[in-house]
């Protein structure tokens, strides 16, 4: 994995948003990582650690506290005009999570998937735009026939697969995936991310696929990096990831994924965190994940570990290495 190009680095980044008069949230406090060109890298985690703000960072709907991002070596940040993110628009596209209230109901689906390709190609035609958008939707696996219709008219995988379709429109590099399968039934999730790895063979396109579902992770993701309260804690190949855990936080999220034999699950010891999250306006000295840590140690409560190669490809934050 290491010998493939990079797209994207991340390098120190940090997102910070006040709350009332004096507390600050610190929503991504320092992360550090690639995502090589082709790959889908996962990026899971509790919900309110920061995942979707990590997302949202890097296709600058939001502009980071502290930090680089990188596309292809150039600081996407150090230049936040519009036409910089306007141009930078057309290489990274987003798929939002809940397709009931990411499509605006007032607009047709053409007109939906449509607004892209007036921005970023004013000068097509009408004629070839109409066949663009059928292409589209022939693409991700609805019919031409559904141009005219309204959002409300579709069940939720469908309006999922309008919402790829308009990202999709204007023939991006990156897309990121943020939880795009949360907010659907379970045997429509699977067609979802078959359709996602489909279009990712086809395109050559790259995936920060964002969710808290670890199992459906797995069928998707090259490489998964697991976040907790602002911070990632652990990185590593997928196979590696699920067959070693390194991390404890890590062991407890693998821990609560239900296996398919009904033997082996009653065998098998769940790891219950006790306590809750920590407010990430009040971050705890330390690892923040010692109050929870069925492993804790002293020096885990006054000092915050360490990022680093614990084995070939595998990162992790923790006293334990």
């Amino acid at each position: 994995m290491s010998n493939q190009e990079v797209l994207i680095e991340v390098k120190d980044l940090e997102k910070h948003f006040k709350v009332g008069k004096s507390s600050v949230l610190r929503a991504i406090d320092g992360l550090n990582f690639s995502i090589y060109k082709g790959e889908t890298l996962g990026l899971v985690g509790e919900s309110g650690c920061g995942k979707s703000t990590v997302g949202r960072t890097m296709v600058q709907l939001y502009s980071p506290t502290k930090g680089q991002i990188l596309y292809e070596n150039e600081n996407l940040h150090a230049k936040m005009s519009k036409a910089n993110v306007k141009q930078n628009r057309k290489k990274m596209q987003m798929i939002f999570q809940d397709p009931y209230s990411s499509l605006n109901p007032r607009l047709t689906v053409e007109e939906i998937i449509s607004e892209g390709l007036l921005i970023h190609q004013p000068d097509m035609g009408k004629e070839d735009r109409r066949k663009r958008v059928t292409d589209l939707l022939e693409q991700v696996g609805l019919s031409h026939k559904h141009a005219d219709r309204y959002p409300h008219e579709f069940s939720g995988g469908q309006r999922q697969r309008i919402g790829i379709a308009r990202a999709l429109s204007v023939n991006p590099q990156f897309i990121v995936a943020d939880e795009p399968i949360a907010a659907l039934d379970v045997s429509i999730q699977a067609q979802i991310v078959n359709l996602l790895k489909q279009l990712q063979e086809e395109k050559g396109l790259t995936y920060l696929f964002i969710a808290h579902d670890l199992s459906m992770v797995k069928h998707i993701s090259d490489r998964i990096a697991v976040m907790y309260l602002g911070k990632m804690v652990e990185l590593a190949e997928s196979e590696s990831l699920y067959e070693r855990p390194l991390h404890p936080y890590t062991e407890a999220l693998l821990s609560a994924i239900p296996l398919p034999d009904p033997n082996l699950e009653r065998l098998r010891e769940r790891i219950i965190l006790k306590g809750d999250v920590p407010s990430p306006t009040n971050i705890p000295v330390g690892c923040r994940f010692s109050s929870r840590c069925p492993k804790a140690m002293d020096i885990c409560t006054q000092e915050e570990p360490s990022w680093k190669e614990v084995e070939r490809n595998h990162y992790v934050a923790c006293h334990l290495y």
